[in-house]
């Protein structure tokens, strides 16, 4: 058995020792996660080593690693480190967190239940009443839109009232994609560019040159260069050159995927010539899924 300030310091070891890139996380580190003094921290592992639950790795460049025990004792299952779970609030992802198991645990009428959600990261900034969105889950894609009406730091658990649960949509991203395209080109200067992107009621556009997409501009990109003075800038000096095109077919979870996996709200649609002929953002994707549960 061990106490639950060990089982926390065991579970921030585990996010920080994923967030890290898997490589041994320093007492310091966790100690200034905790607010506490790194050499309590220090005497904990001593503790948890010798339950089997820590390695320490020695050297400057050492630390601490969880081992498989660990995971077990947390009731963390690293079959699949890829396959996570994301948690949205107010149409947010929740960065650094993962849902690792949801067991239902009450089935009163169709579209209201309760269950208990096991989340992997920091659960404190989600606090009672908050209303969130669990998934789309891996296998077979579930949603859950609840209620968060009980929390547990110790165990990292979440007890959601649920109103609704569905699977993702069976859709293709051209089917939800914006297909009147509305492109910039690079001659452009910011006036311009943030004219037709108010004046369309859209928040960001590909900049195209001749058949191809060079980049993409945001308004935030042009509110960002106003803040600075530098509103005669071409768009070729803000657009990200960070472009993450799919093609037609490419389903909404694996999209959402895509989304998660390189922290973007927007995809470009290609057909099999690699030429646009769509964009898809978050908003439409959760307008979806929103239609879909409602």
């Amino acid at each position: 058995m061990f106490t639950s300030v060990q089982k926390e310091i065991l579970q921030i070891l585990i996010d920080l020792y994923k967030k890290l890139n898997y490589r041994p996380v320093k007492g310091e580190e966790i100690a200034l996660v905790m607010n506490r003094n790194p050499g309590t921290i220090r005497n904990q592992m001593q503790y948890l080593r010798s339950l089997g639950l820590v390695k320490g790795i020695p050297g400057p460049r050492g630390g601490y690693k969880p081992t498989i025990k660990a995971y077990h004792a947390l009731n963390i299952n690293i079959a699949d480190e890829e396959a996570t779970v994301p948690l949205f609030k107010k149409g947010k992802k929740l960065e650094n967190l993962t849902v690792t198991k949801i067991e239902f645990v009450s089935i009163h009428h169709p579209g209201g239940c309760e269950a208990i959600i096991k989340v992997m990261g920091n659960i404190k900034q989600l606090n009672l009443g908050d209303k969130i969105i669990v998934g789309p889950t891996p296998i077979n894609k579930l949603v859950l839109n609840g209620t968060i009406v009980g929390r547990d730091d110790t165990d990292n658990i979440l007890l959601l009232n649920i109103k609704n649960i569905q699977s993702t949509p069976n859709k293709s991203v051209i089917e939800i994609a914006s297909q009147n395209l509305i492109t910039l080109e690079p001659h452009m200067d910011i006036k311009e560019a943030a004219w037709i992107l108010s004046n369309n009621g859209i928040g960001g556009a590909p900049v195209i040159e001749g058949p191809d997409v060079v980049g993409i501009l945001t308004l935030t990109d042009i509110t960002k260069a106003i803040a600075n003075e530098e509103k005669d800038l071409k768009i070729t000096k803000l657009m990200s050159k960070y472009i993450i095109t799919v093609k037609r077919d490419v389903m909404i979870p694996e999209a959402i995927k895509i989304m998660n996996k390189n922290k973007i709200g927007r995809l470009i649609v290609v057909d099999e010539n690699e030429k646009p002929i769509g964009i898809v953002t978050k908003t439409d994707i959760l307008n979806i899924e929103n239609d879909f549960m409602n």
